[in-house]
């Protein structure tokens, strides 16, 4: 949610925000707001008058009880019986439209950063870097599920039956290298200074407004029945609103925070559930790095961010791309973002997203009241995120980019201690 100062002063800027966002009907929420606003203004000046005529009569009226003019304190008692009632009156009002205002203000999107690329959607988004040598072997690479079954490593059809499609079995030396890629990046994350964290796994509804938007809520967020609870899509939803309505201290921040979660998500839209597969799935496990600090470091931070991811896929040997985000597949709430996609030998190309880095300025804050203590008085905080790993879809990209010709995977060696010295993961023969 942007500073509705920027509303008041500036609101073509915001207008050209929303058109470089290809969210034309949300133009008319800036006039609408600025409408509003006056109103409300209106309203409380009023209210201020009203409140100090009231303290003023109300003085009045024991100087006049103590010199007995009872008619004329009885008068100013209904004066200030009516300005109370009209007091209520305006209250009212103003809540009801301070309620309308803050509606719309959620959904007129934040800034962006002035070097976002403007483009509709993600086939807009724009290559920055590569990382990594991409390779091309000279044997056919099979599609991940059947990798993964070759391996004694995944059963779909078990999961099918127990949950649904979406849900899968992780089994044997697969579900090991999936415990030991998250235990590698929880210690990758430590070893950089960020602090490791186990949140809860549900939030209030009060936190899933703040973080995200309604749209991205209804899309993507598990209610659980009769309560005021959902599961979270990423952790970063319950580690951004741990802080809601504190004031920090100046001196604490910045808060590197990196956490571990299972994330649950319907994954409603064009894309739909994978069923022969876990690229596109129900439930996952994640790990996720988040910071809040001082306006002025968030880009450097934000930078930096994506930086460590790039570093810990490298480690695990799988080229990849920097995708910059454009002004169309940035969500609401973010400044600027951007896309790490592995490079599939399979396919030939960058496919599958390793993860999303994302600087949401001051967004989040502004909707949770997450602020800090300065000698200048309290400002709000901004908030990044970034995925760290985010298997099981991470292991598509890591089988295809570490399969060996005869069917085995090879372990890099920043993994093999968390597999127990094990090099190389074998095919299982068929009984």
């Amino acid at each position: 949610m942007i500073d509705i100062n920027l509303i008041r002063n500036n609101p073509e800027l915001v207008k050209e925000n929303i058109k470089k966002k290809f969210q034309d009907h949300k133009l008319e929420y800036v006039d609408k707001v600025l409408t509003l606003d006056k109103q409300l203004r209106l309203l409380k000046q009023e209210g201020d008058n009203l409140r100090s005529s009231r303290n003023s009569l109300s003085s009045q009226i024991g100087i006049l009880m103590r010199e007995k003019n009872i008619e004329k304190a009885n008068e100013i008692k209904a004066q200030v019986v009516k300005n109370n009632e009209r007091i209520e009156e305006i209250e009212k009002e103003e809540e009801k439209i301070s309620a309308e205002i803050k509606k719309m203000m959620m959904l007129i999107p934040n800034i962006i950063a002035d070097d976002v690329p403007i483009g509709r959607d993600d086939s807009e988004n724009v290559q920055r870097l590569t990382v990594g040598e991409p390779k091309v072997p000279n044997f056919e690479i099979p599609y991940h599920a059947d990798i993964l079954e070759s391996l004694n490593g995944l059963d779909l059809d078990s999961a099918r039956r127990t949950s649904g499609n979406g849900f899968y079995y992780l089994t044997g030396d697969i579900a090991r290298l999936h415990s030991s890629i998250l235990s590698y990046a929880r210690d990758f994350m430590i070893n950089k200074g960020f602090t490791y964290c186990i949140p809860p796994f549900m939030i209030r509804s009060d936190v899933v407004n703040g973080v995200m938007s309604f749209e991205e809520m209804e899309n993507m967020m598990y209610k659980i029945e009769g309560e005021d609870l959902y599961l979270i899509g990423t952790s970063e939803h319950s580690m951004i609103g741990r802080f809601k309505d504190a004031i920090l201290k100046e001196e604490d921040l910045p808060l590197m925070l990196t956490s571990y979660s299972p994330c649950f998500r319907k994954e409603v839209g064009a894309h739909g559930i994978e069923e022969r597969g876990i690229y596109r799935v129900h439930q996952f496990e994640k790990q996720e790095m988040i910071i809040i600090c001082k306006p002025e470091d968030s880009m450097d931070f934000y930078n930096k961010m994506w930086q460590i991811s790039s570093e810990f896929f490298t480690s695990l040997d799988i080229p990849h791309e920097v995708m910059e985000c454009c002004s169309g597949d940035l969500a609401d709430l973010k400044v600027k973002s951007c896309d790490l996609n592995a490079w599939s030998p399979r396919q030939r190309k960058y496919f599958g997203e390793l993860g999303s880095c994302s600087n949401l300025t001051d967004a989040q804050a502004r909707r949770l009241g997450i602020r800090f203590k300065t000698s200048e008085g309290i400002k709000f905080a901004h908030t990044l995120n970034n995925t760290v790993v985010a298997p099981p879809r991470m292991l598509i990209a890591f089988l295809e980019n570490n399969l060996n010709e005869d069917g085995s995977v090879n372990i890099p060696k920043a993994l093999q201690l968390y597999m127990g010295g094990q090099t190389k993961i074998e095919p299982k023969k068929q009984k």
